[in-house]
């Protein structure tokens, strides 16, 4: 699996202590925001899976009802404050495809703000196109292992119409289809302890990086990208030996 998505595992499996709490409501509000207007403007969780799929994890980062509920209005009215969702596309160390989705209120600000964080860890902002080919648009479920085996749940998920599962620490990630995700959702529900459910941007391709040095350089560009104000996700198509992940996130 790509080093990125095992590396933001073990970032959040080791709990929300670590995390900056003010920051990380005000990244689940903005993307209320957005799933709300994309939603055709419902503010029903039960009639917008999108929003549902926010809710879920804005709760799970134990954000207040009272906070997501004052979003959801917010994203209802017309004072939204003009946000808008974007995508950037560039290159890390290593030559490694690096996507990155932000929502943002000043495109030119934001941009800016993320071009200078590639250039100063030794990578380089792309061209819109650029990067994008080497990832494809899937449905994300993280599930606990608990006491059933690799091959018990590859049989359980390809049999609910799944594509892909990899190993990821004590967890399974279960690829399916955009629009397939809901559905299986519901029925892994039944059967395994879900973590987390959402639509993601998995590698085609991955490059591997052997030098410490350089995938040392690659997890602090993305942490400096994850870490801005405006950025939501990053994704990244490297693949490193889990000792470097393990000591990155220690």
């Amino acid at each position: 699996m790509s080093g990125h998505s095992k590396w933001a595992q073990i970032k959040r499996q080791k709990g929300v202590a670590d995390i900056k709490k003010g920051q990380a409501f005000t990244k689940f509000a903005s993307v209320i925001t957005i799933a709300v207007r994309q939603g055709g403007g419902i503010v029903d969780p039960a009639q917008n899976f999108r929003l549902r799929l926010v809710i879920e994890k804005a709760r799970q980062m134990n954000m207040p009802s009272e906070n997501i509920k004052r979003a959801i209005q917010r994203a209802a009215g017309r004072d939204n404050g003009g946000l808008t969702e974007v995508v950037y596309e560039g290159f890390g160390p290593g030559k490694v495809g690096i996507m990155v989705e932000a929502t943002t209120d000043n495109k030119q600000r934001t941009s800016g703000d993320i071009r200078n964080i590639f250039e100063k860890r030794g990578g380089s902002m792309a061209s819109s196109g650029a990067v994008s080919y080497q990832f494809e648009q899937k449905g994300l479920i993280s599930i606990k292992k608990g006491n059933k085996t690799i091959d018990e749940i590859f049989e359980k998920a390809v049999e609910v119409g799944a594509e892909d599962i990899e190993e990821a620490g004590d967890e399974v990630l279960i690829y399916t289809k955009p629009e397939d995700l809901g559905r299986i959702k519901a029925i892994l529900e039944g059967v395994f302890s879900l973590t987390d459910a959402e639509l993601a941007r998995k590698p085609v391709v991955t490059i591997p990086i052997s030098d410490k040095q350089t995938a040392q350089k690659l997890l602090a560009l993305i942490s400096a990208l994850e870490d801005n104000d405006d950025v939501q996700k990053v994704y990244a198509n490297f693949e490193v030996p889990d000792e470097f992940i393990a000591e990155e996130s220690a």
